[in-house]
């Protein structure tokens, strides 16, 4: 039986297949998961034991908060690695680009593993693990703004909510997968026992994902709608001044659609999907990263408590995730982010309640709560938002430039802000006043950016 063919234009090498449809579905999915699963297994590594194997000479609150930061140093990779990938995926096409971004990501975490501790190599240990986070952020800054744009390219106009959120499933199951990690070696491992040598396994299991991965993206087709572009000849993207000349020889229809991608004033698109990413992107530190430390070094719970936490929370996602695109779809972009955002707002100070309870049950929940409003729904929907937001001509540098810049402002500065506040304040009320205004940030956005549901997403000027 043939395969169905999804049309994303008239000419017949924008025909896809199902199955080529599947393959791209899988390889978003896939190299997003193991983008998250790399960043997580560091995050919690660095809450958890990172402190105490690379800085060990400090106290506790600064062993934390040095973690932390080493964590943050990634993403000034990220963005250099965002300008560097996003630019070649704009002129030469997504798929050769997530291709070199898997190999990157998935070799720099491996060899986190194999690292030798402070104990054996003194300072030169952190110093290694830096020049590692930052080759990993350097392939990770383009990643999910590749899959996200191969995606939503792909994804039929009007299924594109859902179909895209398999890219917020991605970092769902990549967090799901290094939370689950780090929760089994927690449990069956003495303290000893996992900063002697447990620390490493889940670093050094990340290469047989690296490998699949990378045999999947290499028969995957190119984006439908880089095919179709009308500043793309021969597979690679006209540069100015050829689409200047294209203009000046073209008839007027032709000619007005190139002029309206190259002569459009770029900006405002740009910071509201920035403002969209905030909200998500900050959340997300806070929850996924600040607070499992803070919950393991401040509370009087189970050391597993905040990791189980993730894991429960992160398998909520995967129906959440989807359910929001679905969501997307029916009622449009921004009613459904400034509902998310609303919320958000609303429930942090009774999520920090639950978690602050020194319940086991109360940090379950007010995790959980916090991880799929706050952090899943919005990525959900910003998987396809702000992929519709941009022309195809810059999409890729755009989308992810406002990635990795909402990513430094919130998600890498905000672990350590929030650490530094909570030890001067010796109080958690600074993580629910963080975590608000993020969310205002977004809300804020929303209300000001126009509905994309149904955009043409081959037209080289942005949305606004």
């Amino acid at each position: 039986m043939k395969d169905s063919v999804i049309t994303a234009q008239q000419t017949p090498s924008a025909q896809r297949t199902t199955r080529d449809l599947t393959r791209a579905a899988v390889s978003g999915w896939l190299g997003t998961a193991m983008e998250f699963m790399d960043f997580q297994l560091y995050s919690l590594a660095a809450a958890i034991v990172f402190n105490k194997i690379f800085f060990p000479d400090v106290s506790p609150a600064i062993g934390l908060i040095a973690a932390m930061a080493t964590y943050g140093v990634g993403y000034v990779a990220r963005l250099a690695g965002a300008v560097y990938f996003g630019r070649m995926g704009d002129r030469i096409g997504r798929k050769k680009v997530l291709y070199l971004t898997i190999l990157l990501m998935g070799a720099s975490t491996t060899l986190i593993g194999t690292l030798p501790t402070y104990a054996t190599i003194g300072i030169l240990a952190p110093v290694l693990l830096v020049v590692l986070r930052l080759v990993q952020g350097f392939g990770a800054g383009a990643e999910i703004a590749g899959a996200t744009v191969m995606l939503t390219e792909y994804a039929p106009v009007h299924k594109r909510g859902l179909i895209s959120s398999l890219v917020s499933l991605g970092t769902n199951s990549g967090t799901l997968a290094a939370s689950g990690l780090w929760a089994v070696l927690l449990a069956v491992l003495s303290e000893d026992q996992l900063l002697s040598w447990g620390w490493r396994l889940p670093f050094l299991l990340s290469f047989a994902l690296m490998i699949f991965a990378v045999w999947l993206r290499r028969s995957l087709k190119e984006s439908p709608v880089f095919e179709q572009r009308p500043d793309v000849v021969d597979g690679v993207a006209l540069a100015r001044d050829e689409v200047e000349s294209a203009i000046a020889t073209a008839d007027s229809h032709e000619g007005g659609v190139l002029a309206a991608g190259i002569r459009q004033r770029k900006g405002k698109a740009f910071f509201l999907a920035l403002g969209l990413r905030f909200g998500q992107a900050g959340n997300s530190g806070l929850i996924q990263t600040f607070l499992v430390g803070y919950i393991a070094t401040n509370l009087a719970v189970g050391r597993s408590v905040p990791t189980d936490a993730i894991v429960y929370g992160s398998l909520a996602g995967f129906a959440t995730v989807p359910v929001i695109g679905l969501l997307g779809d029916r009622f449009g972009r921004r009613a459904v982010y400034l509902t998310l955002s609303f919320l958000t707002t609303v429930l942090a100070f009774p999520v920090m309640l639950l978690i602050t309870s020194g319940s086991t049950p109360g940090v379950m929940i007010g995790m959980a709560l916090g991880l799929n409003i706050g952090v899943l729904g919005l990525f959900s929907l910003e998987s396809v938002t702000m992929a519709e937001l941009f022309g195809s001509r810059t999409r890729f540098t755009q989308l992810a430039l406002a990635k990795e810049l909402g990513g430094i402002l919130a998600t890498a500065i905000g672990p350590v802000l929030a650490a530094t506040l909570t030890a001067v304040t010796g109080s958690w009320w600074p993580i629910a006043a963080m975590l608000i205004v993020y969310s205002l940030i977004t809300l804020v956005s929303a209300y000001l950016a126009p509905e994309t549901r149904g955009r043409d997403l081959v037209r080289l000027e942005d949305a606004v």
